[in-house]
């Protein structure tokens, strides 16, 4: 049998990247009067990436306008094929040589403190701006010119892009982020999601938080919600499947209190002290789950009907109404491996939702069903 080969997957760039090489190709407009169909821009890494531009065009006698089509590669999110622009000014009354950047039309104004930019800026990190700033320099090599330089970055449709993340609940209004911290997206990678974690605990400290609910998703987290409505939309985190890194980072973050909201597929394994729990990097046993079965109930044969079930969930719809001293075990186990994962530098407690929304477990104190927080 011929063994298939593996695709490679392909590598993309960032919204920062797409700003730079939006600005490069404005100004090289500007200094050649040549519209370029392609730009070479420098990274942040020891490498430099060319990139096409969309649309690119004079709007004044020192202003131009440039479109590029931002690319995700084998790892697109919400930006992926999302139009980044620059209009760039030079401004020769002012003979500084200065380059100002701003946000325009689709890039979020950041409102609240606990990020790399403060607040009041335009959403663009620290990255992007070194990698516009290069690009500026590298046109003025082609053509001395001492003209201040004045930026606007915009994102026509980054306000509908906006509605799909967590930029809001960050304090970033108005559109997106222009972000990048090393100018290309590798696909699949664990960075971005990891980022994104640390900005949130980050975000939270600032406002004067020292708790925080973690889910794994949209529908966990929103099941939390619902059970917490009175708590502030900045405690609310989701930490996908980086349950030990998440536990890591909130305990260097000095939270004191962290509450984790989960589906009892992913409590099994977060019980289990698997630190990443996708299911492609972590097989999901449930030998571990049948001795707890025993041990709490001294019941073979239904130590024996776990480890023959198909899924976690399979053995959720068996055992939740008539074993919640097993869930119990679950969610007190979660509760253990936690702690060490933070180093037991924090207080942790546990809630388990069974699939409809309905509280299952809390372990400080209420399970089987109290405290339902359902949803539809």
């Amino acid at each position: 049998m011929a063994r298939r080969s593996k695709k490679k997957l392909r590598t993309g760039f960032t919204t920062g990247t797409s700003a730079a090489a939006a600005v490069k190709g404005a100004l090289t407009l500007l200094a050649t009067g040549t519209a370029p169909e392609t730009v070479t821009v420098q990274l942040l890494i020891d490498r430099a990436l060319t990139i096409a531009i969309a649309d690119c065009r004079k709007t004044g006698p020192d202003t131009a306008r440039c479109t590029v089509i931002k690319d995700g590669g084998d790892d697109p999110d919400i930006t992926h094929k999302a139009v980044i622009g620059a209009t760039v000014r030079i401004d020769r009354a002012d003979a500084s040589g200065t380059v100002r950047i701003r946000g325009g039309e689709g890039v979020g104004t950041v409102t609240k403190p606990g990020l790399e930019t403060p607040p009041g800026q335009a959403a663009i990190t620290p990255g992007p701006l070194k990698m516009i700033n290069m690009a500026v320099t590298d046109v003025r090599k082609m053509r001395a010119d001492p003209g201040a330089v004045d930026i606007e970055i915009f994102v026509p449709r980054g306000k509908v892009l906006a509605r799909r993340t967590l930029n809001a609940r960050l304090g970033i209004l108005g559109g997106i982020s222009i972000l990048g911290t090393t100018g290309v997206v590798k696909p699949l990678s664990h960075a971005a999601y990891i980022a994104t974690i640390d900005k949130s605990l980050s975000v939270a400290r600032a406002g004067g938080l020292d708790q925080a609910v973690f889910t794994t998703g949209r529908r966990s987290e929103r099941f939390a919600q619902g059970a917490w409505p009175d708590l502030p939309p900045e405690v609310f985190i989701q930490i996908g499947d980086y349950f030990a890194k998440a536990m890591e980072m909130a305990a260097g973050y000095g939270f004191t209190r962290i509450t984790i909201a989960v589906f009892f597929g992913k409590a099994v394994k977060m019980a289990q002290g698997i630190p990443h729990t996708h299911a492609r990097s972590a097989r999901l046993t449930l030998d571990q789950l049948a001795r707890w079965a025993e041990a709490e109930t001294a019941d073979t044969a239904l130590a024996e009907r776990i480890r023959r079930a198909n899924t976690a969930r399979h053995v959720f719809d068996f055992i939740k109404d008539d074993y919640p001293v097993l869930v119990s075990r679950v969610g007190h186990e979660i509760v253990g491996v936690a702690r060490r994962f933070a180093g037991d530098r924090l207080h942790v407690r546990v809630v388990i939702f069974d699939f409809g929304g309905s509280l299952c477990l809390d372990s400080e104190g209420q399970s089987n069903r109290q405290g339902a927080a359902k949803r539809s």
